[in-house]
């Protein structure tokens, strides 16, 4: 069984917007927390806010996807992501896994229309949904191999 602080934070990380997501205390179920939204240049602010929402709830780790593409060629944001996992690492003094994003935002989408919400509204959240998506695969990945 596992403990009972096994929180964990998601985060979708992109140049305009950047979801984030947490799991229970137990690290069973995700949970969209908030969408961040950014104009790709101030990141010290960006990385702050991030640092700031991992302590405030006290993550175990962080999961954040990694954009890699289907033909197998590192996307442009793959630097900036490993960037970004060093800088959460440095200054959370917690674990930064990467983990595949590809299709998130496809299953997200079909998600939030499955739900019923309008095309036009889906911009304010689909990100916090992918981070969802990242943090939970992670998580039923976590619980099916007992780590």
């Amino acid at each position: 069984m596992q403990p009972l602080n096994e929180k964990w934070m998601g985060i979708d990380y992109g140049l305009a917007r950047i979801g984030v997501a947490v799991s229970d205390p137990m690290g069973m179920l995700a949970r969209g927390l908030e969408t961040i939204r950014w104009n790709g240049r101030d990141l010290p602010q960006i990385q702050d806010r991030l640092v700031y929402l991992a302590q405030q709830h006290q993550v175990t780790g962080i999961v954040l996807g990694y954009p890699d593409r289907t033909d197998g060629r590192h996307a442009m944001l793959t630097e900036q992501v490993r960037s970004l996992a060093t800088y959460l690492e440095e200054k959370t003094g917690r674990p930064v896994l990467l983990r595949d994003e590809r299709f998130t935002t496809v299953i997200a989408q079909r998600r939030l229309r499955e739900r019923g919400i309008k095309e036009h509204k889906q911009r304010a959240i689909i990100d916090q949904v992918a981070a969802e998506i990242i943090l939970q695969e992670h998580l039923d990945s976590r619980r099916k191999s007992g780590c």
